[in-house]
């Protein structure tokens, strides 16, 4: 059992970068490596850092290694629903998934009446609202209510520095990014797989807020889900007995926002330093998030040696 101290004791001094020497090529991302292999397949590789408000802001110890193997536990308990792209797990911090080509649009799922921004749910609910964003809610829900079935909002894919656009069902058609038919089918695909994510959540004493998935398709046109699914990242989790107090106790990234919230930062500028301490509770709140998800112990393990990766690679690719 990792102790706040260890955790503050490992915490990355440097933004790591797996040092290799290979014929692949390497796309760079805030927190992940990819490296493009023969024969439609990629490397991922996760990185310990941490990103909010489109920037960099530190490394989080075991943050990769945490929210690769959460993604290929959801992976693997999704298949029934829909194929991702994961082939192997060649390394705690590593996936070796099948290339794909991403859905031009993200799909947002929502289960509970929250948020605090002018175009969050609770917000325009508060002013009166009851037709939000195409669908129809009822009266009398409290701020963090569950909401009686889950919501979807299309959004686009935003670049650095953008925002996503909030889209319509309506839209996502009328600008070709999906027929009537594939949108109507990646819709009933997120539901399901949202309904079982909240069901695993709260059997581990959480509560899954809300999610973002991303979905591609294979050369053979399959559809897969892809990226990182149900992560303290891509998704907001609360224990479940505090969802009415002032302050729902988050388990996630959001619980880093906060902090910056605190010191009024909101991604203008640069952003003030996390305290070793902050740094430390987060990584607990991550780690016992994927214990309490998977009924899994988590197993510290140190990033990816470039020689150890080789030698799994040579092997599944022989």
């Amino acid at each position: 059992m990792l102790t706040l101290h260890m955790l503050r004791e490992r915490i990355p001094q440097a933004l790591q970068r797996l040092d290799v020497d290979w014929p692949y090529a390497r796309l760079s991302g805030k927190v992940r490596e990819t490296f493009v292999l023969p024969d439609q397949r990629r490397l991922l590789v996760t990185t310990d850092r941490l990103s909010a408000f489109d920037v960099v802001l530190a490394a989080l110890p075991y943050k990769g290694q945490v929210l690769n193997q959460l993604s290929a536990f959801w992976f693997e308990h999704l298949a029934d629903i829909v194929p991702s792209h994961l082939l192997e797990v060649p390394d705690p911090n590593v996936s070796l998934v099948r290339e794909c080509e991403p859905l031009p649009v993200e799909v947002i799922v929502r289960g509970y009446i929250t948020g605090s921004t002018k175009t969050a749910l609770w917000t325009l609910y508060a002013a009166g609202h009851r037709e939000i964003y195409g669908y129809t809610f009822p009266d009398g829900l409290r701020k963090n209510d569950r909401l009686p079935e889950p919501i979807i909002t299309p959004t686009t894919k935003a670049g650095p520095g953008e925002h996503d656009e909030r889209l319509t069902r309506a839209e996502v058609v009328e600008r070709g990014y999906l027929d009537a038919r594939t949108w109507d089918i990646v819709q009933q695909v997120a539901l399901a797989i949202f309904r079982r994510g909240q069901a695993v959540a709260e059997a581990a004493g959480f509560c899954l807020v809300d999610t973002k998935y991303e979905f591609g398709r294979a050369p053979d046109g399959t559809l897969m889900l892809i990226d990182e699914v149900h992560t303290p990242d891509s998704s907001r989790f609360w224990k479940a007995d505090t969802m009415h107090d002032d302050q729902p106790d988050q388990w996630d990234k959001e619980h880093v926002r906060l902090w910056y919230a605190q010191q009024d930062y909101r991604g203008d500028g640069t952003p003030p330093a996390l305290p070793p301490d902050v740094l430390a509770e987060a990584a607990r709140r991550y780690i016992g998030l994927y214990e309490g998800l998977t009924g899994r112990a988590f197993e510290p393990a140190p990033y990816p040696a470039a020689s150890r990766i080789a030698a799994a690679l040579q092997a599944y690719l022989a």
